[in-house]
């Protein structure tokens, strides 16, 4: 089964509905972002999760100690990496790392071998525009990516492409954070239903009180 990891959540409610609906993992982005977290928040909300969730941090070009530090404090799992980190960046944080690339910033495979990491990621380019097939062209890319290792699908999923996405990239994970919004940092638990419906997880998971 594809693991599922819920991204951008900024207040406990939503990350108790992801789990309740099935997530194997919740993201908290402390780079500029409409759905940036602080430390505190962040670390509030990973206290009151059960257990058996992985929490990632999402972090663009931080100072390694900074992020070392805010892992720490948070109780994170892992942290995804969104910046130009090169791969002694990234081996200094094995294995808890996740290297996020785009189509465009995708390294050779023997280059991409050099990133000691837990998985990639392989997220869209923001600054291109969306279109269907450049999305279908990045899901048939993270499927040739699977020979080099674990490889979590991003870019612009929702719960009417999640399914083809998995069909066509047969990624080890999904991730996806827009797409399950009422607005940035506010997920509709109505789309992060039908979103982990679709992507084959189990929802029929017990609900969480705060």
């Amino acid at each position: 089964m594809t693991k599922v990891k819920i991204c951008g959540i900024t207040n406990i409610d939503d990350a108790l509905a992801a789990v309740a609906c099935g997530a194997d993992a919740l993201g908290f982005v402390f780079a500029p972002s409409p759905r940036q977290v602080t430390t505190s928040v962040a670390s509030s909300i990973v206290s009151k999760l059960p257990p058996f969730i992985c929490k990632v941090g999402v972090f663009v070009d931080g100072e390694l100690a900074q992020v070392r530090e805010t892992m720490s404090l948070c109780n994170l799992d892992l942290a995804q990496l969104h910046g130009d980190e090169d791969p002694a960046y990234c081996a200094a944080l094995f294995p808890r790392a996740i290297k996020v690339f785009t189509a465009n910033s995708l390294p050779p495979g023997q280059v991409l071998e050099r990133y000691r990491v837990a998985a990639y990621m392989l997220d869209k380019d923001k600054s291109l525009p969306a279109n269907q097939p450049a999305q279908k062209q990045l899901w048939r890319l993270a499927h040739e990516m699977s020979s080099r290792g674990p490889v979590i699908l991003a870019g612009g999923l929702t719960a009417e492409t999640v399914g083809e996405a998995i069909e066509i990239a047969r990624p080890y994970a999904v991730d996806v954070s827009s797409g399950v919004e009422a607005e940035p940092g506010k997920k509709d638990h109505d789309k992060l239903r039908a979103f982990m419906e679709a992507a084959g997880a189990i929802p029929e998971l017990p609900r969480y009180r705060k």
